[in-house]
């Protein structure tokens, strides 16, 4: 397909939080200082928008493995997958939540920070699935897709169970657990899946 108007693939980690940030205070000077303000919404944002950055760096080197990275992908709701990782093992979503100083907790079927439950495995696997059949469709075969958390900054992160259904890593052990994995596509189809994932309408 080659590139395509909008592609995808020039999108930086983060984009869609960028533009959150910057409809939520369009003026600069108090964008920058929101981001420093204990009660702003901004300042929220801003601190996704670090945990983004350090997974996309991450993810980033994967490309020299043979890896696809996709960043900031937007549904049209204007919701967005915040990385789309494409490789030998398979496709994945990658959903960054930075929770520094912070302990992350993962049972079977939830996430606890600092105690407190999260719905983080529910919207990760439904994430996923829609992630599935829109690739599925638009690619004309079977494309499964597995949701990963990568957990940016946090203190102590505690992993229970011997097959979870949603991979929740600490940024810094993406790389090498990805890279890891058994191989499932075929360079061709991995090229493929790639093509279709990185055309804005795909996702329209």
């Amino acid at each position: 397909m080659g590139s395509v108007q909008g592609d995808l693939a020039r999108n930086r980690p983060g984009d869609a939080v960028r533009r959150k940030i910057r409809e939520l205070q369009p003026n600069a000077v108090r964008r920058l200082l929101d981001r420093w303000s204990r009660d702003s919404e901004i300042r929220s944002w801003a601190d996704g928008l670090v945990g983004e950055r350090v997974t996309g760096r991450r993810l980033d080197r994967l490309e020299r493995h043979g890896w696809f990275v996709l960043h900031a992908v937007q549904w049209a709701s204007g919701a967005d997958i915040d990385h789309l990782l494409i490789g030998p093992a398979g496709v994945f979503t990658i959903n960054t939540k930075r929770h520094k100083g912070k302990v992350v907790w993962y049972g079977d079927h939830a996430i606890t920070v600092n105690g407190s439950s999260t719905r983080y495995i529910a919207i990760s696997q439904a994430e996923a699935r829609r992630a599935a059949k829109v690739l599925s469709r638009a690619c004309g075969f079977a494309v499964s897709v597995r949701p990963v958390i990568s957990v940016v900054h946090a203190a102590k992160i505690t992993v229970k169970g011997a097959a979870p259904p949603v991979l929740v890593l600490p940024v810094t052990d993406l790389p090498r657990v990805l890279t890891g994995l058994s191989p499932v596509l075929s360079s061709d189809q991995t090229a493929r899946i790639y093509d279709v994932a990185r055309d804005p309408r795909t996702w329209a």
